[in-house]
C-alpha cells in the first residue's frame, strides 16, 4: 500500500516516457535493418559492415546511417 502512495504522477509520466522512447528505438532499429537489407546498391560486405556498425555502436550507427 505504501508503494502505491509513493508512486506519483511525475513517476508515471517518466515511466511512460521511457517506455515510449524504448519502443521508438526498437522501431527505428527495425526500420534501419530492413532498409539496409532491402538496399540494392549496397553489396554484401557493405551490408555486413553497416549491421556490425549499428550493433557495436547503436546510437551513432543509426544516426550516421540516417
Amino acid at each position: 500500500m505504501t508503494l502505491a502512495s509513493e508512486f506519483g504522477t511525475g513517476q508515471v509520466f517518466l515511466s511512460m516516457l521511457w517506455f515510449f522512447l524504448f519502443f521508438i528505438w526498437i522501431w527505428l532499429l527495425i526500420v534501419v535493418f530492413s532498409d539496409i537489407f532491402r538496399s540494392r546498391d549496397l553489396g554484401g560486405l557493405a551490408k555486413a559492415l553497416w549491421v556490425i556498425f549499428v550493433i557495436v555502436v547503436p546510437y551513432l550507427g543509426v544516426f550516421v546511417y540516417l
